[in-house]
């Protein structure tokens, strides 16, 4: 079957994320000593399986980001036409659990239905039973009748790009604004404090929820930028990921400048000055690297914190666009069905169960790599 590619904005993105990650192996290779630090991050039990259910995730997302449309049936000698509806290589590759639709709940690992129906027997008697299932599915399904393994699985893309892209936003002005306020003091402190408190001052979903409504009134007055419903999405995420990434780097910029404020008293940093060394060669050879381990606990945490947030921004409406498949919006739709009796736990379990696995395989790797990296721990 033809397929016509289709590139998103974030597709380019988490391709230049995955280059700059292959061009660092490779440089990994070619440092001895790089190699033996990162092999000491494998030793643990807990760092090869925190690796190895990172890397399952990575790769679920990079199948995810792969998209296409595909060619519709062809009618008579007719050109190919394409659908307008996006695909990914994971929908093609989870096609039973795509197309196995049910029509509404059904529990995890059911053979029936959720919800009863009343049917006229052949005998002419009406009873309410509970229809059988067309199709098996391991964590049941939705309101829709959609899978919510297939659901929770297409969530992951959006949980990674929004942790990964808006950690990178948010790092080189907490690195940048914190070292400066440490280092240089004076009026440069005072500025960047001035900035980061005025900043904190303002509620953080609330700061959160204007930028991305007035991003989403944009979008919805200009529907001819996008040429379809996944480019609109897509540009919704992104913008999401920047609205984060301005708005959280302060708790790191701070912890930065009080250890800045610490290292530039000490007695190699006024050895390095009495020898000349200028402040930018004082603050990347010996602030910087004195730093490093501080940077990657925050960094870790804030990626936690991020797959987290946004499951509350779309909580309250703020988040994703609602066809993004995304956590938060498949807690908003199992929030009101808590109030069932029985009630429809599946679809918020799964949600949280994704969600756990990958900040805390993520918190245990980036112990590894700090244990791995310091001196102090190394041996």
């Amino acid at each position: 079957m033809s397929v016509q590619p289709v590139l998103l904005a974030s597709d380019v993105l988490l391709a230049i994320l995955l280059m700059a990650l292959v061009a660092y192996l490779v440089h990994v290779r070619q440092q001895p000593p790089l190699q033996a630090t990162w092999r000491r991050v494998t030793r643990t039990a807990l760092g090869r399986v925190a690796g190895t259910v990172l890397a399952l995730y990575l790769t679920v997302g990079v199948l995810d980001s792969l998209h296409y449309r595909p060619a519709l049936p062809a009618q008579g000698g007719q050109a190919v036409q394409y659908s307008n509806e996006v695909l990914s290589v994971l929908d093609a590759v989870l096609t039973p659990l795509r197309t196995g639709v049910e029509k509404t709940y059904s529990a995890p690992m059911a053979t029936h239905l959720y919800a009863k129906e009343t049917v006229t027997l052949a005998s002419g008697e009406v009873v309410r039973v509970a229809p059988p299932l067309k199709h098996w599915h391991l964590l049941g399904t939705d309101k829709v009748g959609q899978d919510v393994l297939y659901l929770s699985l297409k969530s992951i893309r959006t949980g990674l790009l929004i942790g990964t892209l808006t950690t990178l936003i948010m790092l080189p002005f907490a690195v940048t604004l914190g070292l400066a306020a440490g280092y240089f003091g004076g009026r440069v402190d005072d500025a960047i404090q001035y900035l980061y408190t005025t900043l904190n001052s303002i509620p953080g979903v609330l700061l959160i929820a204007a930028a991305v409504l007035v991003v989403q009134v944009q979008i919805e007055m200009h529907p001819d930028w996008f040429d379809s419903a996944a480019a609109r999405a897509d540009v919704r995420l992104l913008a999401l990921c920047a609205i984060l990434g301005m708005t959280s780097w302060t708790g790191l910029a701070r912890l930065l400048r009080a250890e800045a404020l610490k290292l530039r008293e000490l007695e190699f940093v006024h050895a390095a000055r009495a020898f000349g060394v200028g402040h930018a060669g004082i603050v990347r050879r010996h602030i910087l690297p004195n730093v490093g381990h501080l940077i990657v606990i925050s960094v870790v945490l804030d990626f936690s914190g991020l797959v987290l947030a946004e499951a509350v921004l779309s909580y309250v409406g703020a988040g994703v666009d609602p066809a993004t498949a995304s956590w938060g919006n498949m807690i908003n739709g199992a929030r009101l069905e808590l109030a069932r009796e029985p009630i429809v736990w599946w679809q918020l379990a799964a949600a949280f169960g994704f969600m756990f696995v990958l900040v805390l395989a993520a918190n245990l790797f980036a112990d590894a790599v700090k244990d791995a990296f310091d001196p102090r721990t190394a041996r």
